[in-house]
């Protein structure tokens, strides 16, 4: 398990040295076989492999071998509808391929094919390369993501309580000296309860507010510590409930801050009994008493919203400076409601040092553009669920000295901060860099061979791959979940092609397998998958852009309604192909990225492709339903449009943004890569695949 985390996250393994000397017949061989991977050891690893014994080399092979398989997906078998997948789609006709796919859907039996001989893949592959790794080096990615300032996925919440388990005799050696989020302090909490006795220093230093104590208990109930979403509570022992309303019991101003969620308090007050302990917390009991009981009292937000509602712009200010994090998020309101702007400004900066670094950037991103002629106001609501909500653009402008100003605050504080951190040296930043957007919440993020951050932009060319068709792939299997049986799956993987005005003009998928004047083929729709069931769709690029298109959205939807999260197994991807009909349908070397799709929803939109800027644009789009514009103010908007449109126009701050900012303040900028101590690149030094450092030691 310590290698799976560690070569998922960092390309790297674990090791011991040896007291032998292999041949170097045995290193080539393992070689020989990673390589049609897609994957190499570097030097540094290959002198610690020929210290090995052959019996030590055998168990380390096994050891890796399945791993690197089931990251880049060919753990398992892929046999298309149509095995001689692209040239075989490309030759039918349309009759023939019809007639096939309804005698499928009757009988269930795939096309008879003679399987032709393959050439071998002419491909130039650009390997990934295995480097050695070290223990302490691995122990720092669960510092760091303990120290994340912004949400983590499920897939990083998993591998802490690897964690934990494992290091539960030296837990403090994982554990860092602050915690900022609020969310992975119930989750460590929660684990170090279940199994250390260390819990004691993390629940008092951390546990400040009523929301706290809630979503500690919700990680203890194995929910989501997002809030967003309502959790089934367990039943707790009465130790537990003890301990949950003595933490309680010692926050400030409980029962503001439970109305906020109301309702999952009062399923909570049904687990821990607050009645038979009124006496010993007798602040919690009142708390539940009112919630229950619908007692109305005066919170902030409704103090609030009158101040707005009065258009007192004082009275407004003076209650947001008692909550700096709410004034940044209140701050476009505050300037659209009054024509005193100085005002404003002038108490924001006063509390600005008291704002989150995170909220801060996303501030100076907003403002930056905030005037810019977007049609769209795109929002990603908190949870664990990938949606993406947009609303007409009917802001009223605001000045540009008045935003111009409001960035230039920001940016001053995050500069004082970013100063007293330690010296950068001479510092490299790839201008790349400005296509990958700062990780502001991981929290709905899948688990992905390269995992980046939604609405980032990847070359589709990158080092030696230079083909010229892109091939989609889906893989899904039907079974067991626990003791329920799925049932049949159809999984549908379709491509939609768009011009650049986002102007719909042809699809590949179950109903269209092939457009010639597109050059794009579907390898088949199989309609169940009691062994597992695979799709392809091949993209030549060229083709489509000399026809005028530009945009391809990757979709994938469950045919037979079951959600993602209800299957065994099922991921998607991208490959680059040079020469499509050599080699394998699945060849895990020109695997690009792998996405594990396991959202709670019917409907997931993995990429976007934009062929004209050859990128691919990280979409990781979960959707429980066809997407939908939130107000119907243009409901005319087909729904895979309003997500490309708001995916491909995001003003997000960025990479590049980012490391120039602590360049600046902690270091000098050179252009010389070889020369300088800390690089940012995306391939060299600190990458955007680096998250959990991003978000632990950059924001």
């Amino acid at each position: 398990m310590i290698n799976s985390i560690y070569l998922r996250r960092k390309n790297k393994i674990l090791i011991k040295v040896g007291n032998n000397k292999l041949p170097d017949v045995y290193l080539a061989s393992i070689l020989k076989n990673i390589e049609g991977i897609g994957y190499t050891f570097s030097k540094k690893l290959m002198d610690i492999i020929r210290t090995l014994s052959i019996d030590e080399l055998e168990v380390f092979y096994d050891s890796i071998i399945g791993e690197l398989k089931t990251i880049v997906g060919y753990n398992v078998e892929h046999k298309p509808m149509y095995p001689n997948f692209p040239k075989q789609v490309m030759d039918s006709d349309v009759c023939t391929l019809y007639i096939n796919a309804i005698i499928h859907y009757i009988t269930l039996d795939l096309p008879k094919s003679k399987v032709q001989e393959r050439i071998p893949l002419l491909d130039n592959i650009n390997l990934r390369v295995i480097d050695l790794g070290d223990e302490e080096e691995f122990k720092q990615i669960c510092i760091d993501l303990l120290s994340s300032k912004t949400s983590i996925s499920e897939a990083d919440k998993e591998d802490i309580k690897w964690f934990v388990e494992e290091y539960k005799g030296d837990v403090n050696s994982i554990i860092p000296k602050d915690i900022p989020l609020k969310e992975n302090v119930a989750l460590l909490a929660s684990l170090l309860l279940k199994h250390t006795n260390r819990a004691k220093d993390i629940l008092f230093n951390y546990i400040k507010t009523a929301t706290d104590v809630l979503r500690l208990t919700v990680a203890l109930s194995d929910g989501d510590t997002s809030l967003a979403t309502n959790t089934r509570f367990r039943n707790f022992k009465r130790c537990e409930r003890r301990l949950i309303l003595s933490l309680l019991e010692n926050c400030n101003n409980i029962t503001e801050d439970m109305i906020r969620y109301k309702n999952q308090w009062i399923r909570l007050g049904e687990k821990l009994h607050p009645f038979e302990y009124k006496g010993k917390y007798p602040k919690s009991f009142q708390a539940f008493n009112i919630i229950r009981n619908n007692i109305k009292i005066e919170t902030f937000n409704s103090q609030i919203e009158k101040a707005f509602l009065n258009n007192d712009i004082i009275e407004s200010v003076y209650l947001l400076k008692t909550r700096p994090g709410e004034f940044a998020r209140r701050l476009d309101q505050l300037l659209r409601s009054t024509k005193d702007w100085q005002y404003v400004i002038d108490n924001f900066k006063e509390v600005c040092g008291e704002i989150a670094s995170p909220v801060l950037m996303q501030v100076i991103a907003h403002f930056k553009h905030r005037n810019k002629d977007n049609d769209l106001r795109v929002f990603f609501p908190k949870g664990n669920v990938a949606k993406v909500y947009a609303i007409k653009n009917n802001l009223t402008l605001i000045d540009d000295e008045v935003c111009n100003r409001v960035v230039k605050i920001c940016e001053n504080e995050l500069r004082t901060r970013f100063s007293k951190l330690a010296q950068l040296g001479n510092v490299y930043i790839n201008e790349k860099l400005n296509d990958y957007i700062v990780p502001f919440s991981q929290r709905s993020s899948s688990k992905a061979l390269r995992t980046i951050v939604r609405g980032s932009q990847i070359d589709i060319s990158d080092g030696n791959t230079i083909g010229n068709t892109i091939r989609f792939f889906l893989w899904w299997k039907e079974g067991f979940v626990g003791n329920v049986h799925t049932g049949r799956v159809d999984i549908d993987l379709s491509a939609i092609i768009y011009d650049r005005n986002w102007g719909y003009l042809e699809h590949a998928s179950y109903t269209n397998l092939k457009s010639d004047k597109y050059k794009v083929c579907h390898s088949g729709d199989i309609v169940e998958a009691p062994n597992g069931a695979c799709e392809f769709i091949d993209i030549d690029i060229n083709s489509i852009i000399k026809c005028g298109g530009r945009y391809v959205v990757m979709s994938l939807n469950s045919f037979t309604e079951q959600p993602y999260c209800n299957l065994p197994e099922c991921y998607a991807g991208w490959m680059m192909r040079q020469y499509p009909n050599s080699g394998e349908v699945f060849e895990p070397a020109t695997v690009k990225d792998k996405i594990d799709v396991t959202a709670d929803t019917r409907i997931c939109i993995p990429v976007i492709l934009d062929l004209v800027e050859r990128k691919v644009i990280w979409s990781d789009l979960a959707l429980k339903s066809n997407p939908y514009l939130y107000n119907n103010i243009e409901g005319n908007e087909k729904g895979m449009v309003l997500m490309g449109k708001a995916i491909t126009n995001l003003s997000k701050f960025n990479l590049y943004q980012l490391f120039k900012m602590h360049a600046n303040t902690r270091g000098t900028i050179i252009d010389e890569i070889d020369k300088a101590d800390t690089i940012f690149s995306v391939d060299r030094g600190i990458t955007p695949f680096d998250i959990e450092k991003i978000m632990s030691e950059f924001m």
